[in-house]
């Protein structure tokens, strides 16, 4: 098949090009900046800012794809509002670009924590937080104008990813939450997080072109308490660990039940976060 990567030069993105090509596919992936990247034989390199609906809309027509596979995001910035910028507005020029070139099929990158809580593992029916508030209402805001958008096109399927871990990601060994740790700045807020290792993200993905449309859920199957993964996280990249909290209540967010991906084949072979969080 023809695919055009959005965003094919970010931490999924880059991988998610590399193993499509590895399986037979011709690649499109597209950068803000692709001065800045190696060519990777096989996969063709096209400049594309997101927030232009014209260059947009150029790129889509002239890689003729029969799936867009949907990774575009901001998070160099560490800022949730240009984040939610991306996946509103981007994410809109991509669906207009794709009506117009008669493109009918997305798999797109989504986030897990945007549920409203229920008391219980999460499912692909439930709600997203609608009511946040804050910098939570920004975020949910930008993942429900992507999926919404994303919809509309006929086969789509919404990968709501887990917290990403791994190389390259912010929970690498050099990665922005070892910066924190080493920094002192790493404590316990008592929350829950459901990890993702990214090879096992970008297998969701790429498993993703045979899947029906829908949203699924991306995890371990390991959610985690900050209490217990922050310690363990700062042993693995050799920071200070911070004392013990213990908390009163339970833990706020939602764990994750996984079952749709497992019906549809997918299982993490990175089954806990134990065995790797900040050790690559």
């Amino acid at each position: 098949m023809r695919i055009l990567v959005a965003g094919g030069t970010g931490v999924l993105g880059s991988r998610i090009s590399d193993s499509l090509v590895a399986v037979g596919h011709q690649v499109t992936a597209t950068s803000r900046h692709p001065e800045h990247v190696v060519p990777q034989q096989g996969i063709e390199l096209r400049a594309m800012d997101a927030f232009d609906a014209d260059q947009v809309r150029q790129v889509v027509a002239d890689s003729a794809p029969d799936v867009i596979v949907h990774q575009l995001t901001d998070l160099g910035g560490k800022d949730s509002g240009a984040n939610a910028d991306i996946r509103r507005v981007g994410t809109r020029n991509l669906i207009d670009a794709a009506h117009a070139a008669g493109v009918e099929s997305i798999i797109a990158q989504s986030i897990s924590w945007a549920y409203e809580g229920t008391g219980r593992p999460a499912v692909e029916s439930d709600p997203l937080d609608l009511s946040a508030h804050g910098p939570r209402a920004v975020t949910v805001g930008g993942v429900h104008a992507l999926e919404s958008a994303v919809r509309e096109l006929p086969h789509h399927v919404i990968l709501r990813y887990g917290t990403l871990y791994g190389p390259r990601t912010w929970y690498a060994r050099d990665g922005d939450i070892a910066a924190q740790a080493h920094a002192g700045r790493l404590v316990p807020a008592n929350a829950l997080t459901c990890f993702v290792h990214v090879d096992d993200a970008v297998a969701a993905a790429v498993a993703a072109l045979g899947w029906p449309s829908g949203a699924v859920n991306v995890a371990d199957d390991d959610p985690a308490a900050d209490t217990e993964w922050i310690p363990a996280f700062c042993r693995a990249v050799g920071a200070p660990v911070p004392e013990e909290i213990r908390f009163e209540t339970p833990p706020t967010g939602s764990a994750l039940e996984t079952a749709k991906a497992s019906s549809l084949g997918w299982s993490p072979v990175h089954s806990s976060w134990r065995e790797s969080l900040g050790r690559s």
